[in-house]
């Protein structure tokens, strides 16, 4: 395939930059202006509005470029990392949305405290904010992939181009101004991957060729991967739904309980097409480039293109990777404010948004500490979820099971499900199993042993 020339790049670059200064004006006139926007916006949302931020929370940088690369070394059963969050949002809308919105909180361990006490809700929101952290290293990495491919330049470069706009965006935006630009950015990003796979099938000649000269695994549901491995993907996604930070005040963002939970639909119709052609194009950089970088699987199809359609492409792509970046922080934010700061130093309205801009700046920038220690994306991304999972898991028994409302037994088996998870996950899953089962049971057993152990216990809302 052809490269860019200065002209192309040129061109490329002009449309980037041109959005990103479009993005900003509009993220200044949309921007928070209370605490209470920049958390929740209010609670003035649209379903669709909150339908695609719900979305882009789980098809952003990461698992664009994540979904490619695996695909690229799996087949196209990688494609489940997406289709598991259609699967998720349909039932965390079936099931959990009225509860978390009736709630009335609009972070996750705020809702756990209602159940298990504040030292449970401490505990929560501490692995809430490790397991997020590391999202955003995935998502700084993976977006740079892309952004690094089309402007030349290398990745640390690119990492900081992308925190420095992203910071921008949350920082100013809160909520409020990321939700409306969000629209955008998904609509970009949409229109790119379509544009990739439409690029990727004529480079290809269509699927056809592909299922005639690949090994037979690429097109199987279960690829290279195992039925294990999706199984626990699909678990681990449904899991980080139940609980991600920042899918709950999304949520918290709707004005009632039924637009929240129609939201969630709208968000389950858009992942799954979005998984299927993500899966195509990584098969396809196989097909065409076998002895390339797996990481390069998605972005490679923008060299050779119209540099106007590379340029709408690369623009949509750098949508994702802000999109992503903004949700997750914005969420870490949310966790450190609710949980820690407004408690401790009780601040005025006006104090605690200075104060959440500046946190905001200080949570950029920690994922720069640990970007160039990143192993496989999509296995990261799944690790994080599988962190997640246990925090879903402990949040069910307490909505569904009060008479496991042991604030000791929540606490104890989410502390021993992060450090097992992590040890597990760090030693490279032993004996075959994935780190999302050791993420899934641990908090269960300890919970159930302490139960056991200490004799029946009333629910903490009736001490």
């Amino acid at each position: 395939m052809t490269e860019f020339g200065a002209v192309e790049t040129t061109i490329i670059v002009a449309m980037m930059v041109s959005y990103i200064l479009f993005t900003s004006w509009l993220t200044i006139r949309l921007r928070s202006k209370t605490a209470d926007q920049f958390m929740t916006a209010s609670r003035a949302l649209p379903p669709t509005v909150i339908g695609v931020l719900l979305m882009s929370e789980f098809i952003g940088a990461k698992s664009t470029v994540g979904t490619a690369q695996e695909a690229f070394n799996s087949g196209i059963a990688a494609g489940w990392s997406v289709l598991g969050a259609s699967i998720g949002f349909l039932l965390f809308g079936l099931f959990f949305v009225r509860r978390l919105y009736n709630s009335g909180e609009y972070t996750i361990s705020g809702a756990i405290a209602q159940k298990y006490g504040r030292t449970t809700m401490l505990t929560v929101s501490l692995i809430m904010i490790y397991a997020l952290l590391l999202v955003n290293v995935g998502n700084y990495v993976s977006g740079a992939a892309a952004i690094a491919t089309v402007l030349k330049i290398n990745l640390p470069v690119a990492i900081c181009l992308i925190a420095a706009v992203s910071t921008f965006y949350y920082v100013f935006g809160g909520m409020k101004g990321v939700a409306y630009v969000t629209v955008l950015h998904s609509a970009l990003k949409i229109v790119g991957v379509a544009l990739l796979l439409g690029v990727a099938l004529y480079a290809t000649g269509g699927v056809s060729p592909m299922m005639d000269n690949m090994p037979e695994q690429y097109f199987t549901w279960s690829g290279a991967l195992g039925g294990s491995t999706i199984i626990a993907w699909t678990v681990g996604t449904i899991g980080a739904i139940f609980s991600t930070q920042f899918i709950v005040q999304a949520i918290s963002s709707a004005h009632t309980a039924e637009d929240a939970r129609r939201s969630t639909f709208y968000s389950a119709a858009l992942c799954f097409p979005i998984g299927i052609a993500l899966a195509l194009i990584g098969v396809a950089a196989k097909f065409l480039h076998p002895s390339m970088n797996s990481l390069y699987a998605l972005p490679v199809f923008l060299q050779g293109m119209n540099p106007f359609l590379a340029g709408l492409v690369a623009t949509g792509l750098i949508a994702s990777v802000l999109v992503s970046v903004c949700t997750v922080a914005l969420a870490i934010v949310s966790l450190i404010m609710r949980d820690f700061y407004v408690p401790h130093y009780r601040p005025s309205p006006e104090a605690e948004l200075r104060a959440t801009r500046l946190i905001s700046l200080g949570v950029a920038l920690a994922p720069l500490v640990f970007v160039f220690f990143v192993p496989a994306i999509l296995k990261l991304s799944f690790f994080t979820r599988a962190l997640r999972l246990s925090i879903s898991i402990v949040a069910l028994i307490g909505f569904y099971l009060p008479m496991f409302q042991s604030g000791r037994g929540a606490t104890l088996g989410l502390l021993a499900s992060a450090v097992l998870t992590s040890v597990w996950y760090v030693l490279g899953n032993p004996y075959g199993i994935d780190n999302m089962y050791i993420a899934a049971f641990t908090p269960v057993a300890v919970m159930a042993i302490e139960r056991l152990f200490s004799g029946q216990r009333l629910p903490v809302a009736a001490r």
